[in-house]
């Protein structure tokens, strides 16, 4: 049988017989080579030299114009191609009973149509069960023959992420007619709770309930299955949160007994660190710090007239956490320590995280360091590894540190510290920022918001603190820090657990594109976008009122970092390797880097084991799902405490701005407090809106009269929902003045988007 010109065992177009591929051959070969090959690999697989690479990369760019694939990174892959292990919600049956699955936040705009996946059968007694609504971490098949067939691909479940529940959570709310359960989120429906099924909760309380039937005008009732506790408690918003996302947030009596059981260093034991103690390394960090987990040290370069060398020591976490013990599993469960206003979650307990592994001040502590040298220009010229005994010679806060440098008033530790330590760092930190400056990064100008509580767990205030050159430091020393480990791991070819952050997708630059377009900002078409050609875009708009909005809109063209076995590069950072190594303490991927380099550079006990190396892809999905939670279980907190803080001002007016706009109304963020609150389209007026979805912005047909993200508006606050953490506002100020629209919708249809549908009775989502 003749083979077809594209099929791999064709002679024409076969991997190695140095003749250029054919469209079909490439496409095979990206099947049978997911999330490795890039344009290199192609060449080399099929032998291509000299000036036919130039024909080569012809093809590869106009098989990505056309769509037929994509460019992550270097990697070049299909649209729509899956990675080697995915989360999937297993949703339904096949015929014969088999389970089928989807992704999890599948993105078909960006790639493709959501795949479905039939989950094999598991063998072994060690093989995961899981069935219809289980959440699961799969190892996706390669089976390209059964895809050629019309099949779906198949996965082998690795583990069991979250199993189906019908229970859910709420806040009793007890009134003389009705017993309810008040939704925690915001697209939750509400349940009646029937006396006899209270279970002993009373009004307030955050309780979980067993939804038992669906009663007359399709209502939920059901029970209380347990008492979470009281909202009338301190620290109960973030509890919300905390059940809401399945935190995990009690430590075992296990993990308690071995954090109990952990001596701390003695200069007198046999360590393998060397003693540091006499190198006056400083802390620096926020006034209420708990922990310390990081101290730094600078010095000229004797050797180097106008370059300095940097030290960088970091808790040696891996001392006192060993793979395979109780604390190891706990971490690893956990994946990070979350951060809530009013606590937190930490990943080790508090005799690992805030006292044996705390830097604290003029105390003995185990500590990983590496030494960097860096030239006048701010390139890095070397660095070593070193475990060491050390001693913290300061704690400084950040705005004492700056304090002294600016000549203001400040502590007495930190003038002490100013002539030799702290005039020292800042002269390093003068020269990393030409480094900086020259490597490029992206620099978006979004300031975060801090929320000050009161004693009682409520909100006293909303505060922007100021970004200080102490902060600036700190932060360029350490990610000097962790650029240093992803280079030594891969020169030793040690496997290690990368942070990778993708360049953005070619439909979102597409969209970007298309947006700048309509403030007359050109984005250049490259084909290898850098994170400088941004920055030049933000250059353009910094100081107009266009600024909040377009770093806004870039923000949102970037993907999203994670963790990976496999490097791709950090593009926001614009560097080719970067690493996790300067926070163990809080984040497992970061302890994983400590082992590793405890192993490859033979640095005595609590390296990296084989095990440990051959899990590292599922580790690393598993620490970015946890990191993914975190950050939407502090969000939802901050906006819980936000909308319960703005509930005691309904019917004020307030200034801010259209952060979001959809098809159903307008996002809106006010200035002073950073509270987000909805404003239904409904509500804008008696007219029909279009929707504009590269431009950010809906106008009325009739009056033509818009309303952009990023512009200025007053709102009046008229509705709270503070255990949602939803706010509604009602929009005082008039679009902006724009062309009628030549299309006119029928009058009927105007009427009932506008008039009839602005008096229906909304819920907050």
């Amino acid at each position: 049988m003749a083979r077809r010109p594209g099929d791999p065992k064709s002679t024409k177009n076969a991997p190695g017989q140095g003749r250029m591929p054919d469209r079909e051959a490439v496409l095979t070969y990206l099947a049978e080579n997911p999330g490795t090959a890039g344009k290199r690999e192609i060449a080399r697989a099929f032998g291509i030299k000299g000036e036919d690479r130039i024909a080569l990369k012809s093809l590869l760019t106009q098989m990505a114009q056309d769509g037929a694939i994509k460019k992550k990174g270097k990697r070049l892959e299909q649209p729509g191609e899956l990675p080697a292990t995915l989360v999937l919600d297993i949703v339904s049956r096949d015929r014969d009973g088999g389970l089928l699955a989807r992704p999890v936040n599948w993105n078909e705009a960006e790639d493709g149509k959501t795949p479905v996946l039939a989950i094999r059968q598991p063998k072994g007694r060690s093989a995961v069960i899981a069935g219809v609504g289980d959440r699961v971490l799969a190892k996706i098949d390669r089976d390209h023959d059964n895809r050629r067939r019309g099949g779906p691909q198949s996965a082998r479940v690795l583990k069991l992420l979250d199993k189906r529940k019908d229970a859910v959570l709420g806040v009793v709310r007890i009134t003389a007619d009705q017993i309810r359960l008040e939704p925690v989120r915001k697209r939750q429906d509400e349940v009646i709770l029937d006396a006899p099924g209270l279970g002993g909760a009373v009004d307030g309380d955050l309780v979980e309930v067993q939804v038992s039937r669906i009663g007359s005008h399709g209502l939920k009732h059901g029970s209380v299955i347990r008492v979470l506790g009281s909202l009338k408690s301190e620290k109960a918003v973030s509890m919300i949160a905390i059940h809401v996302n399945g935190i995990p947030h009690v430590f075992p009596e296990a993990v308690i007994s071995e954090a109990a059981a952990a001596k701390p260093v003695h200069p007198s034991q046999k360590l393998p660190h060397e003693d540091w103690r006499s190198l006056p390394l400083i802390t620096i960090d926020p006034p209420d710090a708990k922990d310390h987990d990081d101290a730094i040290h600078a010095m000229p370069d004797p050797e180097d007239g106008g370059g300095h060398v940097v030290t960088v020591a970091i808790a040696d976490v891996g001392w006192y956490v060993r793979p395979g013990t109780m604390l190891d599993f706990e971490a690893l469960k956990r994946g990070n320590s979350v951060y809530f206003p009013d606590r937190v979650v930490p990943m080790l307990p508090e005799r690992i995280s805030n006292d044996l592994c705390s830097l604290k001040e003029e105390e003995d502590r185990p500590a990983l360091a590496v030494r960097m040298w860096f030239a006048a220009d701010g390139r890095k010229r070397k660095h070593e590894f070193h475990r060491i005994l050390m001693r913290s010679h300061a704690k400084l806060a950040y705005a004492d540190a700056q304090a002294a440098i600016d000549g203001a008033g400040s502590a007495a530790k930190a003038r002490d510290a100013l002539e030799p330590i702290l005039k020292p760092l800042w002269a390093a930190y003068a020269c990393l920022k030409r480094g900086r400056e020259a490597r490029g990064p992206l620099e978006l100008d979004l300031p975060e918001r801090k929320i000050l509580l009161k004693p009682d767990g409520t909100v006293d205030r909303v505060v922007i603190p100021e970004r200080l050159d102490a902060h600036k430091l700190v932060e360029e020393f350490m990610i000097q820090a962790n650029v240093a480990a992803a280079e030594t791991l891969e020169q030793k070819k040690q496997p290690l657990i990368y942070r990778i952050h993708d360049a953005p997708s070619m439909d979102k630059l597409e969209t970007l594109r298309e947006f700048l377009r309509s403030l007359n900002i050109q984005l250049a078409r490259s084909g290898n976008m850098r994170a400088s050609q941004f920055n030049g875009i933000l250059a353009q708009v910094s100081g107009s009122d266009r600024e909040e909005l377009v770093n806004q809109v870039v923000l949102r063209s970037q993907s999203q970092a994670e963790y990976n076995p496999a490097n791709i590069g950090h593009f926001g950072l614009n560097l080719l390797r970067y690493a996790h190594f300067t926070s163990p303490i809080r984040r497992y991927a970061d302890l994983i880097v400590h082992r590793a380099l405890i192993g490859a550079l033979g640095l005595g006990a609590g390296a990296i084991t084989p095990e440990q190396e051959a899990m590292l892809e599922v580790i690393a999905t598993d620490i970015s799902i946890t990191e993914r939670r975190a950050m939407q279980a502090e969000r939802e907190t901050i906006d819980r405490l936000v909308a319960g803080f703005m509930s005691k001002k309904i019917g004020e007016a307030f200034s801010g701005r259209i952060n979001g706009v959809t098809r159903a109304g307008l996002f809106v963020t006010l200035n002073d407090t950073g509270a987000d609150g909805f404003i239904p389209i409904s509500m804008l007026g008696d007219e029909y809106f279009r929707y504009d979805e590269s431009r950010h912005l809906i106008s009325g047909e009739e009056t033509g009269s818009s309303y952009q993200m990023g512009q200025k508006v007053e709102v009046r606050l008229v509705e709270a929902a503070p255990v949602a953490g939803a706010l509604r506002f009602e929009m005082l100020s008039n679009g902006t003045a724009g062309k009628r629209s030549m299309r006119s919708r029928p009058a009927n249809e105007r009427q009932r988007r506008g008039r009839n549908s602005g008096s229906a009775k909304y819920r907050p989502r």
